[in-house]
Protein backbone atom coordinates (compact mmCIF):
# COMPACT_ATOMS: atom_id res chain seq x y z
CA UNK A 1 0.00 0.00 0.00
CA UNK A 2 1.34 3.25 -0.82
CA UNK A 3 1.69 6.08 1.91
CA UNK A 4 -1.39 7.90 0.53
CA UNK A 5 -3.56 5.39 0.43
CA UNK A 6 -2.49 3.85 4.51
CA UNK A 7 -2.84 7.47 5.70
CA UNK A 8 -6.62 7.84 4.45
CA UNK A 9 -7.22 4.35 5.67
CA UNK A 10 -5.88 5.24 8.81
CA UNK A 11 -7.81 8.39 9.23
CA UNK A 12 -11.15 6.44 8.17
CA UNK A 13 -10.34 4.17 10.94
CA UNK A 14 -9.72 6.97 13.46
CA UNK A 15 -12.86 8.21 12.47
CA UNK A 16 -14.96 5.41 12.47
CA UNK A 17 -14.10 4.94 16.20
CA UNK A 18 -15.09 8.41 17.42
CA UNK A 19 -18.34 7.86 16.92
CA UNK A 20 -20.60 6.54 19.73
CA UNK A 21 -17.74 5.54 21.69
CA UNK A 22 -19.81 7.37 24.82
CA UNK A 23 -23.05 4.74 24.16
CA UNK A 24 -24.40 4.09 28.08
CA UNK A 25 -25.42 0.41 28.64
CA UNK A 26 -29.40 1.96 28.79
CA UNK A 27 -28.80 3.22 25.27
CA UNK A 28 -27.51 -0.53 24.36
CA UNK A 29 -29.99 -2.21 26.31
CA UNK A 30 -33.29 -0.15 24.58
CA UNK A 31 -31.65 1.77 21.33
CA UNK A 32 -31.14 -1.02 18.89
CA UNK A 33 -29.82 1.63 16.51
CA UNK A 34 -27.01 2.49 19.26
CA UNK A 35 -25.96 -1.19 19.50
CA UNK A 36 -26.01 -1.35 14.88
CA UNK A 37 -23.80 2.03 15.32
CA UNK A 38 -21.50 0.14 17.89
CA UNK A 39 -21.06 -2.69 15.81
CA UNK A 40 -17.90 -2.51 13.81
CA UNK A 41 -17.26 -6.14 12.70
CA UNK A 42 -18.79 -5.20 9.26
CA UNK A 43 -16.34 -2.25 8.88
CA UNK A 44 -13.43 -4.06 9.55
CA UNK A 45 -14.19 -7.33 7.58
CA UNK A 46 -14.51 -4.61 4.47
CA UNK A 47 -10.96 -3.04 5.76
CA UNK A 48 -9.14 -6.68 5.72
CA UNK A 49 -10.47 -6.94 2.16
CA UNK A 50 -8.33 -3.84 1.53
CA UNK A 51 -5.24 -4.61 3.84
CA UNK A 52 -3.77 -7.80 2.00
CA UNK A 53 -1.14 -7.86 4.61
CA UNK A 54 -3.47 -10.03 6.75
CA UNK A 55 -3.54 -13.44 5.47
CA UNK A 56 -2.65 -15.12 8.55
CA UNK A 57 -2.53 -14.02 12.27
CA UNK A 58 0.72 -14.24 14.27
CA UNK A 59 -0.73 -16.16 16.76
CA UNK A 60 -4.09 -18.62 17.13
CA UNK A 61 -7.17 -16.88 18.19
CA UNK A 62 -9.21 -18.90 20.17
CA UNK A 63 -13.20 -18.71 18.64
CA UNK A 64 -16.16 -17.76 20.74
CA UNK A 65 -18.58 -20.41 20.81
CA UNK A 66 -21.12 -18.95 18.78
CA UNK A 67 -23.52 -22.36 18.68
CA UNK A 68 -27.13 -21.58 20.91
CA UNK A 69 -28.99 -24.76 21.58
CA UNK A 70 -32.63 -22.44 22.85
CA UNK A 71 -33.89 -25.10 25.65
CA UNK A 72 -30.01 -24.91 27.43
CA UNK A 73 -30.16 -21.35 26.73
CA UNK A 74 -33.51 -20.17 28.05
CA UNK A 75 -32.37 -22.73 30.91
CA UNK A 76 -29.80 -20.18 32.40
CA UNK A 77 -30.58 -17.16 34.23
CA UNK A 78 -29.60 -13.76 32.59
CA UNK A 79 -26.80 -13.75 34.93
CA UNK A 80 -25.35 -17.17 33.44
CA UNK A 81 -25.87 -15.96 30.04
CA UNK A 82 -24.00 -12.55 30.21
CA UNK A 83 -21.27 -14.27 32.52
CA UNK A 84 -20.65 -16.96 29.62
CA UNK A 85 -20.67 -13.60 27.23
CA UNK A 86 -17.97 -11.86 29.00
CA UNK A 87 -16.28 -15.14 29.39
CA UNK A 88 -16.12 -15.28 25.36
CA UNK A 89 -15.05 -11.60 25.11
CA UNK A 90 -12.48 -11.47 27.85
CA UNK A 91 -10.45 -14.39 25.95
CA UNK A 92 -10.92 -13.40 22.68
CA UNK A 93 -9.92 -9.56 24.06
CA UNK A 94 -6.68 -11.43 25.57
CA UNK A 95 -5.99 -13.71 22.40
CA UNK A 96 -6.48 -10.96 20.48
CA UNK A 97 -3.95 -8.23 22.34
CA UNK A 98 -1.40 -11.64 21.38
CA UNK A 99 -1.79 -11.70 18.22
CA UNK A 100 -0.93 -7.71 18.30
CA UNK A 101 1.81 -7.62 20.21
CA UNK A 102 3.16 -10.49 17.64
CA UNK A 103 2.04 -8.32 14.38
CA UNK A 104 4.36 -5.98 12.28
CA UNK A 105 3.64 -2.28 12.02
CA UNK A 106 1.16 -2.00 9.32
CA UNK A 107 -2.58 -2.02 8.32
CA UNK A 108 -2.40 -5.91 9.98
CA UNK A 109 -1.62 -4.38 13.33
CA UNK A 110 -4.20 -1.41 12.40
CA UNK A 111 -6.79 -4.05 12.09
CA UNK A 112 -6.11 -5.74 15.31
CA UNK A 113 -6.03 -2.69 17.09
CA UNK A 114 -9.44 -2.12 16.21
CA UNK A 115 -10.68 -5.45 17.13
CA UNK A 116 -9.48 -5.38 20.33
CA UNK A 117 -10.99 -2.03 20.91
CA UNK A 118 -14.26 -2.89 19.76
CA UNK A 119 -14.19 -5.93 21.96
CA UNK A 120 -13.22 -4.10 25.07
CA UNK A 121 -16.35 -1.67 24.68
CA UNK A 122 -18.36 -4.80 24.56
CA UNK A 123 -16.87 -5.96 27.37
CA UNK A 124 -17.32 -2.65 28.96
CA UNK A 125 -20.78 -2.26 27.75
CA UNK A 126 -21.79 -6.03 28.92
CA UNK A 127 -19.92 -5.13 32.38
CA UNK A 128 -22.30 -2.17 33.32
CA UNK A 129 -25.16 -3.93 32.29
CA UNK A 130 -28.02 -3.57 34.83
CA UNK A 131 -29.78 -6.55 35.35
CA UNK A 132 -32.97 -6.50 37.03
CA UNK A 133 -32.83 -9.41 38.94
CA UNK A 134 -30.34 -7.90 41.48
CA UNK A 135 -26.50 -8.69 41.13
CA UNK A 136 -26.52 -12.07 42.87
CA UNK A 137 -23.54 -14.17 41.65
CA UNK A 138 -24.50 -16.85 39.88
CA UNK A 139 -22.18 -20.42 39.34
CA UNK A 140 -19.14 -19.87 37.27
CA UNK A 141 -19.41 -19.22 33.14
CA UNK A 142 -18.75 -22.57 31.21
CA UNK A 143 -16.17 -21.74 29.01
CA UNK A 144 -17.07 -22.53 25.81
CA UNK A 145 -14.57 -22.19 23.11
CA UNK A 146 -14.00 -23.40 19.74
CA UNK A 147 -11.59 -23.91 18.07
CA UNK A 148 -8.11 -22.20 17.59
CA UNK A 149 -7.74 -20.16 14.72
CA UNK A 150 -5.16 -18.00 12.94
CA UNK A 151 -7.48 -16.68 10.19
CA UNK A 152 -8.60 -13.19 11.23
CA UNK A 153 -11.54 -13.48 8.75
CA UNK A 154 -12.98 -15.86 10.51
CA UNK A 155 -12.77 -14.46 14.07
CA UNK A 156 -14.40 -11.62 12.59
CA UNK A 157 -17.17 -13.96 11.92
CA UNK A 158 -17.13 -15.32 14.82
CA UNK A 159 -17.64 -11.97 17.09
CA UNK A 160 -20.16 -10.87 14.77
CA UNK A 161 -22.15 -14.07 15.02
CA UNK A 162 -21.88 -13.67 18.92
CA UNK A 163 -22.64 -10.44 19.06
CA UNK A 164 -25.62 -11.02 16.71
CA UNK A 165 -26.67 -13.99 18.66
CA UNK A 166 -26.02 -14.70 22.30
CA UNK A 167 -25.74 -11.04 23.05
CA UNK A 168 -28.62 -10.10 21.48
CA UNK A 169 -30.96 -12.80 23.06
CA UNK A 170 -29.45 -11.25 26.01
CA UNK A 171 -30.47 -7.86 25.57
CA UNK A 172 -33.84 -9.41 24.23
CA UNK A 173 -34.76 -10.23 27.76
CA UNK A 174 -33.71 -7.34 29.15
CA UNK A 175 -35.04 -5.02 26.86
CA UNK A 176 -38.69 -6.15 28.38
CA UNK A 177 -37.90 -3.37 30.93
CA UNK A 178 -37.57 -0.54 28.31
Amino acid sequence: IDLNLSIVLNLVMVASELSHVHTRPIDFVCDSEARRMMNKVKDLQVEMVVCSAVDALPSDIKLPCIRIHKATWERKSVHEQRAEILLSLGTLAQDVRSARTLSQPGCGLTLLERLEHSINNYLHVVRLLHIEQGEQVGPQAELCLGRPSKDLGLVLKHFGLLLTGKLEWVIAEMAKGC
